[in-house]
């Protein structure tokens, strides 16, 4: 049974969306979770789909935000220069590929340049328009990347589709005002309004004044 979707932009979400980044995320963040005695489910639980620098926040809570920001440039840099095992999620080169004469970005809370090594390490192409950390006041769960991305492309956030695996951003996604795919394992549980287990199960058909996302 097939589900088609009338859109005119795609927004996606990377880690998780487009790569598969969790082995290196996870170990870093675990890495860094020991020596603060942290639960390691509530860390895990946290870390995808924020800034990092929000996900300490919220571990701890009373720490200065100042040693936030220092420790998560870090952890970026880490992160830019570890990618090893960082591959892309099946069916993720074969949708950038259809959507390349249509609005689409990819909103993610990495920055550029973590952005462009794991787009790298998974050999997939960036996109033309990309919102990344830099370009926010507010991290996911808050809507600002998605908006801020439906305004640059020029279309209204409710002809706008949005693809996330994380709880924060498929959140971002529906406070938008978005249709949202949830993808991968955990996605169901946020409560998006379709999920598939990857993304062989899309496919992108031109229709009228944009396309349609069918979900097979």
């Amino acid at each position: 049974m097939t589900t088609t979707i009338t859109a005119r932009a795609v927004l996606l979400d990377m880690d998780g969306t487009l790569v598969d980044s969790t082995a290196v995320v996870e170990r870093l963040w675990l890495e860094w979770a020991e020596p603060h005695g942290l639960d390691r489910d509530t860390v895990l639980k946290t870390v995808h789909g924020r800034q990092g620098w929000q996900s300490m926040a919220i571990l701890l809570p009373e720490r200065d935000p100042v040693i936030n920001r220092e420790e998560n440039q870090r952890m970026l840099t880490r992160e830019s220069a570890e990618t090893d095992g960082v591959v892309a999620i099946p069916g993720a080169a074969e949708l950038l590929r259809s959507l390349q004469d249509m609005p689409h970005a990819i909103v993610t809370s990495a920055d550029v340049a973590l952005m462009t090594a794991r787009m790298g390490a998974a050999r997939l192409p960036l996109t033309e328009l990309a919102i990344t950390a830099e370009r926010v006041s507010h991290s996911k769960p808050h809507p600002e990347g998605f908006l801020l991305a439906a305004s640059a492309l020029g279309i209204d956030p409710a002809d706008c589709v949005v693809f996330e695996d994380s709880g924060a951003g498929i959140q971002a996604g529906i406070d938008a005002g978005m249709i949202v795919i949830g993808v991968g394992p955990h996605a169901p549980s946020f409560t998006p309004a379709h999920h598939v287990d990857d993304l062989t199960q899309i496919e992108i058909v031109p229709a009228g004044e944009g396309f349609e996302i069918r979900i097979s």
